[in-house]
């Protein structure tokens, strides 16, 4: 199994990519999974459904399932704050587990990095980056690597990818060997 995490503020297009990444994974022969890190308090239930309603009343956790989907709803009793390694571990074992969010994981990771964000940028101080992808469009005929490693408030030698670059993306995941390969954590 192959991991590979997607990092970067709010509305630097993440979710867009990703859905990109995925499909293209997918049309290459892959089985790809995702872990998302969500704020606290989110739901996927609704209000009134059966599932809800044995939550509310206090199951610790409720399985979904049809003959097309199974859905595991855990609620925690007190507050927990899980890492990316135990998440991943609650996956079926895939080609690649994608996951967004997490941005201090000690996984290899990719950074979005938006136009006039606030916040510094993670590359320049964390080995996990393991590639950059920035705003723009390119102007044609130009290099494109280098026209989008100007973009850069700090230079560096990792692959720079256009956010609109899907393909590219995929293309550098699937021909980088063992760079992502997963090695799960153990405990104890």
């Amino acid at each position: 199994m192959k991991v590979v995490g997607f990092v970067g503020s709010s509305g630097a297009g993440k979710t867009t990519l990703m859905e990109g990444v995925i499909a293209g994974l997918k049309a290459a022969g892959q089985r790809v999974s995702v872990v998302k890190h969500a704020h606290q308090g989110f739901e996927i239930d609704h209000e009134g459904k059966d599932s809800w309603r044995h939550r509310k009343a206090g199951a610790f956790e409720v399985v979904i399932a049809s003959t097309q989907r199974l859905a595991l709803l855990r609620e925690f009793e007190a507050e927990a704050a899980l890492n990316v390694h135990q998440l991943i571990a609650e996956l079926f074992e895939v080609d690649w587990v994608l996951f967004e969010g997490f941005k201090g994981a000690d996984l290899p990771k990719i950074e979005l990095l938006r136009t006039g964000q606030a916040e510094s940028p993670v590359y320049p101080d964390d080995p996990f980056v393991s590639a950059i992808v920035v705003e723009g469009t390119l102007a044609a005929g130009m290099n494109q690597a280098h026209e989008l490693a100007h973009a850069l408030p700090q230079p560096t030698q990792r692959p720079v990818f256009s956010r609109n670059d899907a393909a590219g993306v995929v293309a550098m995941l699937l021909q980088s060997g063992r760079r992502f390969d997963y090695e799960p954590v153990r405990h104890g």
